[in-house]
């Protein structure tokens, strides 16, 4: 299997200063990941300035904020894109974004963004999907909230629409989301279903448990939020990585995905060697030639190298062919 593409989610854990954008960026890169992933939007993009009550969170993370606001304080600036596309350039690490209109799409198309991805609240946004696709870009889809239907759909909009490179990504939309929640088996259904598709998790977990067994189950991409530091607070920083535990994901999961590696049932050259504390037959007494085999002369005990342990069964009873001394391995039957 070959190592996991790894996401670190930048969300809005810059909390508004560019430079921790970019101390962000910097972090990843140092802790071995491949991608940076920003989100484009603005609090007018994304709905409207309202105080009716369906603009009010209810319950969780950001219970009781409105809307706009929590997206007014968690948007990155669309000022700052072309800024922190430079420096993935820089630092040699993709950077790209989740789109959540058209026009954050414009934009990131002027910046040559090299994929995109549709968040879970997106999936049921056809038209974004389908002006996506028609860039004929690698698209990741995350299926947060989602129904089988509406994975379904989402995916042969993308298809129809010109996307041949598409990866799925199962996602639980809890914040953070608790591990007995995951239900990973969901990803391996994710690949059964849609062959054409890639599979991996974008894991709100606390912790690299969840991504590390995703991995191997099979998961090719991993996407995980990161802060600098979780008690310096964050719209997302509750259910982020820090730097040292974000390496520690980049190196687990391809430790997993390199212990997958691949069918074979050849021994290495240790295992040759080791084969010798097998169990094997030995005398356990003085045997002389045409003396009869008897569980009190011969034994299945440790080294191995006399006969398997498969023949002794068939040795009781009968004459040996040659004399054996007390600890000689019995070499033929």
């Amino acid at each position: 299997m070959t190592k996991p593409y790894i996401i670190a989610e930048l969300s809005g854990n810059h909390n508004g200063d560019i430079n921790r954008a970019f101390k962000l960026i910097e972090a990843a890169k140092e802790a071995g990941v491949d991608a940076v992933k920003l989100q484009t939007y603005t609090a007018d993009t994304i709905t409207i300035d309202c105080d009716n009550e369906d603009f009010l969170i209810k319950g969780g993370l950001w219970d009781g904020c409105k809307l706009y606001d929590l997206y007014k304080e968690a948007h990155t600036p669309w000022e700052w894109h072309e800024a922190l596309f430079a420096k993935g350039k820089e630092l040699d690490i993709t950077v790209f974004s989740s789109p959540f209109d058209e026009t954050a799409v414009d934009l990131l198309k002027s910046l040559n963004a090299p994929l995109y991805k549709i968040a879970s609240p997106e999936l049921v946004h056809h038209p974004l999907i389908a002006y996506i696709a028609s860039l004929n870009k690698p698209m990741i889809m995350s299926t947060g909230m989602a129904t089988v239907e509406e994975i379904t759909e989402a995916v042969e909009v993308a298809f129809t629409n010109g996307c041949a490179d598409l990866t799925l990504l199962h996602c639980v939309s809890e914040y953070p989301a608790p591990v007995e929640h995951c239900n990973l088996a969901t990803m391996l259904d994710l690949k059964q279903k849609f062959t054409k598709c890639k599979i991996g998790l974008s894991d709100h977990t606390l912790g690299t448990t969840v991504a590390i067994a995703a991995v191997a189950l099979g998961a090719t991409v991993i996407e995980k939020h990161i802060t600098l530091d979780r008690s310096e607070g964050g719209v997302d920083a509750a259910f982020s990585l820090e730097p040292g535990e974000l390496k520690h994901l980049c190196e687990a999961t391809r430790d997993a995905a390199l212990a997958i590696g691949q069918i074979n049932y050849q021994r290495s050259d240790s295992e040759r060697k080791n084969r010798v504390y097998r169990r094997s037959i030995y005398a356990v007494k003085d045997i002389a030639e045409g003396e009869v085999f008897t569980k009190k002369n011969i034994k299945i005990i440790r080294p191995g190298y006399g006969i398997a342990p498969k023949f002794y069964e068939k040795l009781m009873g009968t004459k040996s062919s040659a004399s054996y001394h007390f600890g000689d391995p019995l070499k033929v039957i």
